[in-house]
């Protein structure tokens, strides 16, 4: 596999990066045994979040602490090349210090390399008068992290951010169902020299073909994908392409063809910043439930559970709260008529799926 460099940052591991989020609905045990196979596997780039409750804690139990297998404290003995990015969601300077501390405590790393503004609605700069873009700038000179970040899932905010020679990567959601504006967006941070890193390359759970997604990415030199991996078959499944890579084929391509013209249109990611809903809908799998009841195994999301959920879109009471929240300017409360209306096609059996 590859290997890529994250803009200015000199950044430089193999084009597979670690997603911790999911390791959140781990136990601790199962955490440290994934990270610390990931690492032997040559994983070297590490992404968290404050927002994802112990997710750094168990980075920290799995790094900082010798387990008396072989590869012993990676901190201790291989800290340089382990590179460890997580992200605040502060908005003010007071919240922004006491969230660094946390995570540097949690981590027990001693520096982070790619410190992050979590889900950025502005580019924040100097002298706006936040003082955030400061707040940065100083924990840089103090030595607490490294490198200057940014997370977004707007598009006008992150093409901002990626013309704005402050923030030395840019976080945004990047897989094959790319728009040519998203795919410009990659191209703006190579010519700025700012490091992209792509969050949601199986687009929430949409993508379900691991080698198509990969494929798709190693045609990006200066993209980082970070692969959210919970269980060990996922790990497995990433780790087999460190020695062989998926190429884009004639194969792959016509395939991705045909998931972007089943794909396109206005369909819901998941991301969740739509949430939490006013009368308690759970939007960001509802709001999709078509496209999941299609391609994944339909009869885990016909279960009472889910079929309760779902009955819940009819308390909605057209606040459009969530409308307003969608970095995609979905009309959520249509589509999510749109999917109760086939959800109970399929469940009483008048539209049939696999």
């Amino acid at each position: 596999m590859k290997k890529v460099t994250l803009g200015s940052t000199g950044i430089t591991a193999v084009q597979n990066g670690f997603g911790a989020l999911p390791i959140q609905r781990d136990s601790t045990e199962v955490a440290v045994q994934l990270l610390r196979k990931a690492y032997e596997g040559g994983f070297r780039y590490f992404d968290t979040a404050r927002d994802y409750t112990d997710s750094e804690e168990k980075i920290g139990a799995a790094f900082a602490a010798d387990d008396g297998t072989r590869i012993g404290n990676l901190f201790r003995d291989h800290r340089e090349e382990i590179f460890i990015a997580t992200k605040t969601h502060a908005a003010t300077p007071d919240v922004f210090w006491k969230e660094l501390n946390i995570s540097l405590s949690n981590m027990k790393c001693g520096y982070i390399d790619v410190y992050q503004f979590h889900q950025m609605n502005q580019c924040w700069k100097p002298g706006d008068g936040t003082g955030m873009y400061e707040c940065m700038l100083e924990a840089k000179e103090k030595g607490l992290i490294r490198h200057i970040g940014a997370t977004t899932h707007k598009i006008g905010v992150a093409e901002e951010i990626a013309a704005s020679g402050l923030y030395e990567t840019l976080q945004y959601p990047f897989s094959y169902l790319a728009s040519d504006r998203d795919k410009a967006l990659v191209k703006s941070c190579a010519e700025h020299n700012v490091g992209y890193i792509a969050m949601k390359g199986l687009a929430g759970g949409l993508i379900n073909h691991s080698d198509a997604a990969m494929a798709f990415m190693t045609q990006y030199d200066n993209v980082m994908p970070i692969w959210g991996i919970q269980r060990e078959s996922e790990l497995d499944e990433w780790l087999s392409y460190m020695d062989h890579t998926p190429e884009m084929t004639e194969e792959i391509a016509a395939y991705i063809e045909k998931e972007q013209t089943e794909l396109s249109g206005n369909f819901c990611r998941g991301c969740g910043y739509c949430m939490p809903c006013t009368v308690g809908i759970t939007i960001n799998q509802c709001n999709r439930m078509s496209l999941m009841l299609r391609r994944a195994p339909s009869a885990s999301w016909l279960t009472p559970h889910w079929q309760e959920e779902m009955n819940r879109i009819e308390d909605c009471i057209n606040c459009r709260v969530c409308t307003t929240r969608c970095p995609y300017e979905l009309d959520i409360p249509k589509l999510l008529r749109e999917n109760l209306e086939d959800y109970r096609n399929v469940l009483t059996g008048k539209v049939s799926v696999q």
